[in-house]
């Protein structure tokens, strides 16, 4: 399965991103999908709040579950490295 966001995700976007991040694992519990793919190359900026919203919605995955994050912008990593090191279900692939 795979998604695509695109444009800024901050505390302006941030519900509409908390939603779709609810759909996802939603659908992923209910497929029974093991890996999720969330290509980002068109996303210009994600903020705490942004990364926060990701980090809690995969903590509501069981942990055979993962949340692949392609090619990011560059702060996303520094702040899941930073604020939650030890979330095994996300899995960045840098660009």
């Amino acid at each position: 399965m795979g998604w695509r966001a695109v444009g800024e995700i901050t505390s302006a976007t941030c519900p509409a991103w908390e939603q779709t991040l609810e759909q996802l694992t939603l659908r992923m519990t209910l497929r029974k999908e093991i890996v999720c793919h969330l290509e980002m190359s068109a996303v210009t900026f994600v903020d705490v709040a942004g990364a926060s919203a990701l980090a809690v919605a995969a903590q509501d995955l069981s942990a055979e579950r993962r949340i692949v994050i392609e090619r990011p912008p560059v702060a996303l990593p520094r702040m899941l490295e930073m604020f939650w090191p030890d979330l095994p279900v996300i899995e960045v692939v840098a660009r």
